[in-house]
Formats: structure tokens, C-alpha cells, sequence
């Protein structure tokens, strides 16, 4: 096959033919809902809107006897492949679909904490926290619960406070060069500006808003208190997660903003071993950060 036929081609993970096709290579692969045995951790999912197609998956702890902080997490995967029974944890749909989807989802959560909806019990009208919600999300995901925030910040969300956001090696970008970006090659610049233009057809390029936080004038109302960035030396997203920092605080925001790296680890590494020492590290980061944000 001749790149001719090709109109993108983000190999390993993607392929898009001139004719429409989608080559799927990586991503694909689900496992469904269960209870964790080592941990006890229960999972379930949801169909929450049938058009166009919303589930989520909910998880819970063994022992959960009071109300706990609650936790939506957005998946990574580039705005077009993975799934939220991925693995790891595709949108069919271009941008801004997955920002839609994800709204519709939240507005489902919320709706379960409106007093004058007659609701069954279920995970979590009968174990989440509606005072003490997070957003998080991993690369594409973390780009989504930033948006998410902005929404919460200028739209609310009745019913809910939300108390932080975790963005994991969030997927930002723009247009100059930045830090180390300076010394990358021109092909791989060239790579992460074609991954936007192939997700959102119509956008303006890598200084969109919506891909470039410092061009965004609603920055400084992101709705929540504290954020905190998770970025890896080797990822070539880091410099956007430090940057994402320093025009956070200048945006006016009120809130407290931190950024923590890992050494010698490259894009999203928890995911491929969940106990290296970086990884335990970053997963009791996460854990202070839902305890200590009241």
C-alpha cells in the first residue's frame, strides 16, 4: 500500500485512507466490567445516551461505608482511539464531539444529586460526595477535563462542587516552539499539528483554544481551587504541561496550580506498569490530592 492512498497516517496507532476507510491498530482491545480480586474494587457499566452513544464505567471500593470524594475520569487516546473499556482506559466523531460527550456526561452525574429527581438508589446517589467532585484525564483526556473545568466555571453545574482537576501528560499544543521543543525534529511538530487538524477538521490549527490553553481568554476561569499537572521527562508533551502551569497562574485564576515530573519516563508510562516506582509515586500524589482538597 502506497502512502498515496493515505490522507493521515499516525502509525502505530491509526490509519486514514483517502476513501474514507479507518485502519484501527492499536486501541481496540476491551475488558469488561468486574470485581478487581486482589483489591476488591467493583466496576460497572452504564449506557447513559443511546444517540449519540454515552457510557461510562463506574467504579467502587470494597468498603464504602461513607460518602466518598467523587472521581470522573476521561480517557486518554488522542480524541480517536481507546475507550473507557479499553485496558488502559475511539471517538468516531471529530472534535468537538468528545467535549460534548464528555458535558452530557457530567450533567448525567449531576443529575443524580437533584433532590427533586426521585432516583433508585444506586453507586452514586448512595456513595459519592456531590461537594467533593474531581475531573481527571490522561493526554486527550487531560485536554478534556481542563475543558471540562472551564465549563463548570462559566456554565456551573448544579448540584456539584467541583474541588480539582488531575491532568496526566495533558495533550496541548501551539503553534511556536517552546523549551525543548525548540531542538525537536520539524517531522515531529509537523506530527502533533496533523494528529489536531485529522481530530478537528475545522479548527484553526494548534492555537486553537481548545488545543493551546494561552490563547484561550476563559483561562482564568477554570472552576475549580486547585489543579494538579503530572508531566514525564521524556514526553514530548512535557514543556506543554509545565506551560500550562505558568499561564494558569497569570490568567487571573484564584486557585493553586502544581506541576510534578517524572524522570526518565516517557508519554502516559503508568499505563504500561502501574507499579514502577514513578507510577506509585503518582498514584499517592493523587491520592493526598483527593484527600487534602476540601
Amino acid at each position: 500500500m502506497s502512502n498515496e492512498e493515505l490522507s493521515y497516517d499516525f502509525s502505530p496507532v491509526i490509519k486514514a485512507h483517502k476513501d474514507g476507510r479507518i485502519e484501527r491498530l492499536l486501541g481496540t482491545a476491551t475488558v469488561p466490567p468486574s470485581t478487581q480480586p486482589e483489591t476488591g474494587v467493583q466496576s460497572n457499566d452504564i449506557v447513559i445516551s443511546q444517540q449519540p452513544a454515552i457510557s461510562v464505567r463506574l467504579y467502587i471500593p470494597k468498603s464504602a461505608a461513607t460518602k466518598l470524594p467523587l472521581l470522573v475520569y476521561f480517557h486518554g487516546g488522542g480524541f480517536f482511539f481507546q475507550s473507557a473499556s479499553s485496558p488502559t482506559l475511539a471517538p468516531e466523531h471529530p472534535v468537538p464531539a468528545a467535549y460534548d460527550d464528555s458535558w452530557a456526561a457530567l450533567k448525567w452525574v449531576a443529575s443524580h444529586f437533584d433532590v427533586t429527581q426521585k432516583e433508585d438508589e444506586d453507586w452514586i446517589t448512595s456513595y459519592a460526595d456531590s461537594q467533593r467532585v474531581f475531573f481527571a484525564g490522561d493526554s486527550a483526556g487531560a485536554n478534556i477535563a481542563h475543558q471540562m473545568g472551564l465549563k463548570v466555571g462559566s456554565d456551573g453545574l448544579l448540584g456539584v462542587k467541583l474541588i480539582g482537576v488531575v491532568l496526566a501528560h495533558p495533550y496541548f499544543w501551539g503553534s511556536e516552539p517552546i523549551g525543548v521543543e525548540l531542538n525537536a525534529p520539524a517531522t515531529m511538530r509537523e506530527f502533533m499539528a496533523a494528529m489536531w487538524r485529522f481530530v478537528n477538521p475545522l479548527s484553526s490549527g494548534s492555537d486553537d483554544p481548545l488545543m493551546n490553553p494561552e490563547k484561550d481568554p476563559k483561562l482564568g476561569k477554570l472552576g475549580c481551587g486547585k489543579v494538579v499537572v503530572f508531566v514525564a521527562e521524556k514526553d514530548v508533551l512535557k514543556e506543554r504541561g509545565w506551560y500550562y502551569g505558568e499561564v494558569l497562574r497569570k490568567s487571573g485564576w484564584n486557585g493553586v496550580v502544581e506541576v510534578m515530573e517524572a524522570k526518565g519516563e516517557g508519554h502516559c508510562f503508568h499505563l504500561d506498569d502501574l507499579t514502577c516506582e514513578n507510577a506509585v509515586a503518582m498514584q499517592k500524589k493523587i491520592v493526598s490530592f483527593l484527600n487534602q482538597c476540601h
